[in-house]
């Protein structure tokens, strides 16, 4: 793994990309000097002087590159200060779908327009603005292509812009204006590169202006067409933004018989420097209003990672977040700041103190990204001072392939006498090289990282190499990853060290596109895990394979069969429950099936079951998941999570039936009002918690928060644990 000589492959993809070529769609822009009354309605006579896209959209669903049902109607125009983009869509009956009242809504199903804006043209990074038909928006950042929706689109970023709306019994009209304040881009820019999306509910189809060819992520930007400007634009002037906020907490614990109160200020400012860097600084910052975490059944031996929603860690994290593996060694993971262990190994709040973020474009193809966050010592809990640091340099090289050059540096401050395990610094740097073809048929990433500590070991690097090949009709995708016994990254997730995993995965897509299905799949994945250092030891192996139906009603069949391997290097206690006996050290084969099952997404009443059952190391388990959700609209929405593991070991080991269940309502009054409940039960824990949220938007972006928690035993007894209650007052000032 050492050798390189896998460097030249992925070159030779690169420099061969190229070849592809495919036909671009075009909209022109329109400068105007005419006042824009913002009403859902395209009665000034700039619009009927634009070009008007009336060309028929493509399905991405159900049938992928089949023309659209419905017309939509497109016309944007421009003047000094603002974009605007006018919409017309028609629609079946006059039927439009509106879930839900929330900014950011995650409830699927919704009538709406969005649109990317890919400003520096370079399928790199874009943004992501949408409203629905009665002009709910929503907005987002896109990073690394947008080639993995799960992980490249990130709806916790916010930025201000204005969108009224109309509506017929034949269409509805979403009318946007975006500042050019609120974005970045080239100064002097003609060209940007944009793409545009209809999701109609009556038809449940999803489609776009510019095709998706089969096979390929909707959001990846390799697919967008160009938005031509009539004059060149200006700079990108973006205001000072800052956020001060204040709150407030009190609270009981009921199992130490002891009360806390608390009354706290503090704020974030946002800089723009020239056209294409933002300075973010943060003081005393407060996370409270971001939603409780949802529970998971871990019956892995490794911890897990939750995905970060922290606003001031979003824009242009993908200079950070996406080093290393993702799976496997993740050498910066953001979670991690303000994040500690106290006494009893539980994970708490680790209190920042001052932070600040130097991130974006210095040329059209270096990026920078510079984090810095001070955290607070807590003699109660032995946790020391920390100040947390990374440095990024991306270069993009071809298209839209890049090198990432990285620092990482923990360390601890002051001079505090504390003494835990925490060594005094960790640093970790490296490079790495993202692949990605012209047409996106190729990707991969190659790295090299390492480790330096207070107390030198060996073997502290970590290197991998991936590679995906998708198109139409077939997906192949291999990696390799070492991880040296030395390598520690405390700002990072990885699993574990001393490894050398290889994995390859191969499906199989076939087009059926009858009146009931769209595709089938099937896929074979292998997996191969060893520790040099113990004689090559096989910690793990398996092999799955995948059966899978899209119908044409968005519902999706799956069956997924499974024959791992797993040796125990140590003792493994499934449960975590006190007094269990754990799993012994040996190898173990447990083959398994699970078959799920879900229905079409646009659906008011949605749902989602999985059952499985198998061998589990040295027993079995039986499983079932479901997520039911219904909602009224647009008022309400509940869903309900379940998720049952039923483990049978042979005696003495732990025998147990293991229940997660949360509910949720939420109910969104208004645009501005909204009130959602989350309950989650779990026997694991053996407890049962409460959040309940009110949140009052009384200004763009401005809002006051009330937040109650409950915490209650639900084991023996069913008694209190611990009960809060948090107000928070923020208010956004452009300046």
């Amino acid at each position: 793994m050492k050798k390189y000589f896998f460097l030249l492959p992925l070159i030779f993809i690169s420099l061969c990309h190229n070849i592809y070529t495919q036909e671009v769609n075009q909209i022109q822009a329109t400068y105007t000097k005419e006042e824009i009354i913002l009403d859902g309605m395209d009665n000034e006579l700039s619009w009927s002087k634009t070009q008007v896209i009336n060309d028929d959209f493509y399905q991405i669903i159900p049938v992928p590159e089949n023309k659209g049902s419905q017309k939509n109607e497109i016309n944007i125009i421009y003047d000094d200060k603002f974009l605007y983009i006018f919409a017309k869509a028609s629609t079946k009956d006059g039927k439009a779908s509106v879930p839900s009242l929330e900014r950011d809504y995650q409830v699927q199903g919704t009538d709406a327009i969005f649109f990317l804006l890919d400003t520096y043209s370079d399928s790199s990074n874009a943004f992501w603005f949408e409203a629905n038909s009665v002009g709910v928006k929503k907005d987002a950042l896109v990073s690394n292509g947008g080639l993995r929706f799960e992980s490249d689109i990130d709806f916790s970023w916010d930025i201000k812009y204005e969108v009224e709306t109309f509506i017929s019994e034949e269409f509805y009209n979403i009318e946007f204006k975006i500042p050019f304040s609120s974005l970045k881009f080239p100064e002097g820019s003609t060209k940007w590169k944009i793409q545009i999306y209809r999701a109609d509910s009556a038809n449940s189809e999803f489609s776009s202006w510019t095709k998706v060819p089969k096979g390929q992520n909707f959001s990846d930007l390799s697919f967008l067409g160009d938005l031509i400007f009539d004059k060149p634009l200006g700079s990108s002037k973006s205001p000072i933004i800052l956020i001060p906020y204040t709150n407030g907490i009190v609270s009981k614990d009921y199992e130490n018989k002891s009360s806390f109160s608390d009354f706290s200020f503090g704020g974030d400012a946002k800089i723009s420097i020239g056209n294409g860097m933002n300075l973010d600084l943060t003081l005393n910052p407060d996370f409270s209003q971001v939603e409780v975490d949802d529970q998971i059944v871990n019956l892995t031996r490794f911890e897990i990672n939750l995905p970060e929603k922290r606003q001031f860690f979003i824009q242009n994290s993908d200079l950070f977040a996406s080093l290393g593996d993702s799976r496997d060694s993740r050498t910066f993971f953001s979670r991690r700041i303000g994040v500690a262990k106290d006494n009893d190994g539980n994970t708490i709040e680790n209190r920042i103190i001052a932070g600040l973020r130097l991130s974006g474009k210095i040329t059209d193809n270096l990026r920078l990204g510079f984090l810095n966050m001070q955290t607070e010592e807590d003699n109660s809990n032995n946790i020391s001072a920390n100040n947390n640091m990374v440095f990024a340099l991306q270069q993009r090289v071809f298209s839209k392939s890049n090198i990432n050059l990285f620092f990482i540096n923990r360390e601890k401050t002051g001079n505090s006498n504390l003494v835990n395990d925490q060594e005094k610094f960790n640093r970790v740097f490296g490079v790495d090289y993202n692949l990605r073809s012209k047409n996106s048929k190729w990707t991969g990433s190659l790295f090299y990282h390492n480790s330096i500590n207070e107390n030198k070991k060996d073997d502290s690097y970590s290197t991998g190499i991936n590679l995906l090949y998708n198109s139409k009709n077939h997906g192949v995708y291999s990696k390799i990853v070492s991880v040296g016994e030395g390598f520690e990254s405390d700002l990072g997730f990885i699993r574990r060290s001393g490894i050398l995993k290889q994995f390859l995965r191969y499906e199989r897509r076939f087009w059926i596109e009858t009146e009931k299905i769209t595709n089938i799949s099937i896929s074979q994945n292998f997996r191969y895990i060893t520790k040099p250092n113990q004689n090559s030891l096989i910690t793990d192996r398996g092999y799955s394979a995948g059966f899978e139906i899209e119908f044409q009603s968005l519902s999706n069949f799956s069956i997924d069969f499974r024959y791992p391997y797993t040796y125990l290097d140590s003792e493994f206690n499934v449960t975590r429950r006190d007094g269990a006996v754990p799993i012994p050290i040996g190898g173990y084969n447990y083959p398994n099936l699970e078959i799920s099952f879900r229905n079409s997404f646009f659906s008011k009443f949605s749902y989602f079951v999985e059952i499985g059952g198998g061998q589990f190391f040295n027993g079995t388990k039986k499983s079932i998941k479901a997520r039911i959700g219904y909602r009224i609209e647009p008022i309400v929405q509940t869903s309900l999570n379940i998720s049952y593991d039923k483990i049978e070991l042979p005696k003495p080991y732990d025998n147990a039936g293991l229940w997660l269940v949360g509910p949720k309502i939420n109910f969104t009054f208004s645009k501005k009002l909204f009130w959602s409940n989350y309950i989650q039960y779990s026997n694991i824990g053996e407890s049962l918690g409460i959040n309940s949220r009110l949140q009052w938007r009384f200004a763009p972006l401005s809002d006051f928060y009330l937040v109650f928690n409950d915490n209650y035993f639900a084991s023996d007894i069913f008694a209190p644990k611990l009960r809060s209650l948090t107000f928070k007052l923020s208010y956004w000032f452009n300046i």
